[in-house]
């Protein structure tokens, strides 16, 4: 469907696709976008109105990033996750973004910093909370500085039909008219399109480009589980997991600290994090989740973890989330790196009818049938045996387009589609010969045989239907159950204490003129594991230790690990083994900043590994070819001299020495000798004398001769060299351009 042009000003010059590439490529280190990032970049960049609907992990903070970086003035992001802001100010500051946060949660010399910053046009992002947003000083400080854009984060908080309404955000309704030349771009993970209508009419978006991905997460396997003993069912999966992230949520801030107590009792590292926490000890616990210290991390449902962390590796409901809004974002937590991850739902009937008291608690009928709505939506997920990517992404309005996925308990696990019939007859017969007037547990009752007080006394014994499934355990005919009410047979009041009443295909089923069938799994309690994906051919060894040099650089930076480098890109490493400038420029999430301030500790610590693992790289690359999972990078990723060697090259030529050109920029000694290496490899600089003495250079040039090899580590640990690693480097990629 074609939208037609805004009609408010549009006074800058385009931005043509190529520059759009290369900054994608020296901000991120990307060699394309993932679906819809271009068109929405594009979009910004044409000063169009958004409305992005993008899953967690889909890459929404690129979208308002990548432009902030192409054109004049700042973007100004309207986020309500104080305790995210620094996460992404750092990210961005280290993917050479110049970015501050303006909130409650920083101090007045820093906020008057960022102001500063902005006014003086040093910043690209500006992070600020909604409610300094709100601050009339704020905003005419706004109104006089270079803004190019408005991006407001977690949209769905301005929507009375989202799922996280927040008043605060209500104060954003009136900003087109407080910035009429500037584009608005709202950014949500979960709407629906009542939320989608509702957020677009009240911020009064002008004819925005509106973009709806898709919901589906591939890399994301679900499972649900019979809720037995959790505490134990929690703690063998986390037992299995050793030393993976994890997030393991439950419903009452007591289920959270007994969890995470009976964890640590049984040796595992886990820590609490609930809003009855002190403020410093939470803040602790979720640094020390972030910086990899502790793996797991149990947290209350209602609560928002406020983490932008890439690498969690599970996520965990040991209660039944109230709605499917939720549960989609929390499990979206998990896998933001597109690797592998799993989402476990740990489920029982008897978790109902304690949400529903307190659904029964509110006063506004009309809020109290929406929740009990929502709650019916994670009942049927929860009791049927249907796909489960299926249907999330049916509550988003969205159809699923293959026939499995691969990637959830029902379409990896031992099916079958069994006549059931005859049970459903069963069940329905003991509803109508009760009245309709009983719960699924005394229902239950009667069809098992149970001998319980209250079925004597209603003579319930007495009825037809009564012992009709006794050859069977009371587990099966819940299961029964949870599909007759998946499948919209039978449905359950929202009384305090639910019945179950006939739907309209009941009687069809009851005469015997409509077939029941179900899906039975053969394995009800096992766990499908995660799909392989190209990241499974990785050096599994070299990944470890380049895991270890990123924590130990994370703490030297004190910035949290996936700041540095994702897992997802240190797999990258593991699979092509870079030994150049140019081959490290060409991994996943590796673009010129990061290189600069980190490229080098990776380069040398992945050459010492091959060192001792000569036969490594060739074994990665045969495991690569048989998996078929090698991929090239687009021709727009620019090969020789970058931006920031570049930078570097000018001082060289002006005759500074290493230590000097490291002070000016501010960077490594060992980063600005990399530099030096791509320029001699692009020769450009044809000279190291400068770098390294001719007699050094004689003695390491015929060292490499005479050992016959191209191990640095050989090299430097040779009693004659006396030498460095930076040196030897030098000397080496001289020796392999023939100069």
């Amino acid at each position: 469907m074609s939208i037609s042009a805004p009609t408010y000003p549009i006074d800058s010059a385009p931005v043509d696709e190529s520059a759009i590439s290369a900054a994608l490529h020296k901000y991120f280190g990307f060699g394309d976008f993932r679906p819809h990032q271009r068109e929405i970049v594009r979009s910004i960049l044409d000063k169009r109105d958004n409305f992005v609907v993008m899953p967690t992990g889909g890459g929404k903070s690129l979208c308002y990033q990548l432009p902030a970086c192409l054109g004049r003035g700042a973007c100004v992001v309207i986020s309500p996750l104080l305790s995210l802001m620094k996460d992404q100010v750092d990210a961005a500051n280290d993917n050479g973004i110049r970015a501050a946060s303006y909130n409650s949660a920083i101090g007045e010399p820093l906020r008057r910093d960022a102001l500063r910053r902005l006014n003086r046009s040093e910043l690209d992002l500006l992070y600020v909370s909604p409610e300094r947003f709100t601050m009339d000083s704020f905003r005419d400080t706004l109104l006089s500085a270079d803004v190019n854009l408005i991006a407001i984060d977690e949209a769905h908080c301005i929507s009375e039909w989202g799922h996280d309404f927040r008043p605060d955000y209500l104060a954003l309704a009136g900003i087109v008219d407080l910035f009429p030349r500037i584009p608005i771009a709202a950014f949500t993970a979960t709407a629906t399109m009542r939320v989608q209508n509702d957020i677009i009419t009240r911020l009064r978006l002008r004819e925005p480009r509106i973009v709806r991905a898709s919901f589906d997460r591939p890399n994301l396997n679900y499972s649900v589980i019979e809720k037995d003993d959790v505490e134990s069912q929690l703690l063998c999966f986390v037992r299995e997991r050793e030393n993976q992230a994890g997030i393991i949520y439950r419903t009452t801030r007591a289920d959270v600290e007994a969890t995470a107590e009976f964890l640590q009792a049984n040796g595992q590292a886990a820590l609490a994090y609930h809003a009855g926490l002190d403020d410093a000890i939470r803040a602790r616990n979720q640094d020390a989740f972030n910086k990899d210290e502790v793996p797991v991390v149990v947290a209350t449902i209602a609560f928002g973890m406020g983490i932008d962390k890439s690498n969690i590796r599970y996520i965990l409901h040991g209660d039944l989330p109230k709605n499917m809004e939720s549960y989609y974002q929390e499990t979206g937590r998990a896998g933001r790196d597109g690797e592998p991850a799993e989402c476990v739902l740990f489920y029982r009937r008897g978790d109902i009818p304690k949400i529903t008291h307190f659904i029964n608690q509110v006063v506004d009928e009309r809020e109290r049938q929406r929740l009990h709505a929502s709650l019916q939506t994670m009942i049927n997920y929860g009791g049927t045996l249907l796909c489960r990517h299926k249907a999330i992404l049916a509550h988003f309005n969205e159809d699923y387009p293959h026939g499995s996925c691969n990637a959830c308990d029902v379409c990896n696990g031992a099916v079958e589609t069994v006549d059931g019939t005859v049970d459903a007859q069963k069940i329905l017969s003991a509803i109508v010969r009760t009245g309709q007037r009983f719960g699924a547990g005394h229902i239950i009752d009667i069809v098992a045989g149970a001998d319980t007080v209250r079925i004597r006394k209603l003579h319930h014994d007495r009825i037809k239907t009564y012992g009709s499934g006794k050859n069977k355990q009371k587990m099966y005919w819940k299961t029964i159950v949870d599909e007759l009410l998946a499948q919209e047979v039978i449905q359950q009041t929202q009384d305090q204490y639910p019945t179950l009443r006939l739907g309209s295909r009941a009687h069809a089923i009851l005469k015997g003129e409509h077939p029941f069938s179900i899906v039975r799994k053969q394995e009800p309690k096992s766990v499908s594991k995660p799909k392989q994906t190209p990241a499974g051919v990785y050096d599994e060894a070299l990944f470890e230790r380049l895991r270890r040099l990123r924590s130990t650089l994370a703490r030297e930076h004190e910035v949290p690990p996936y700041i540095i480098f994702s897992d997802k890109t240190l797999h990258d490493m593991a699979q092509k083994f870079p030994s150049s400038i140019e081959e490290m420029l060409l991994v996943n999430g590796v673009g010129e900043a990061k290189f600069a301030r980190y490229g080098a500790d990776f380069m040398r610590e992945i050459d010492e590994y091959v060192s001792s693992h000569p036969g490594a790289p060739a074994s990665a690359q045969q495991r690569l070819d048989s998996s078929s999972a090698a991929s090239s990078r687009p021709a727009t990723i620019r090969r020789g001299v970058t931006h920031t060697t570049d930078q570097t090259y000018k001082l060289v030529q002006e005759g500074f020495t290493i230590g000097e050109i490291a002070d000016q920029r501010e960077l490594r000694p060992s980063t600005i000798y990399g530099h030096v290496e791509e320029l001699v490899k692009n020769r450009k600089v044809a000279d190291i004398s400068r770098f390294v003495s001719d007699g050094q250079r004689k003695k390491l040039t015929g060292l490499f001769r005479k050992l016959g090899t191209a191990s640095l580590r050989t090299i430097v640990e040779h009693p004659q060299a006396h030498t460095t690693y930076e040196e030897a480097r030098l000397v080496r990629t001289c020796l392999q351009i023939g100069q």
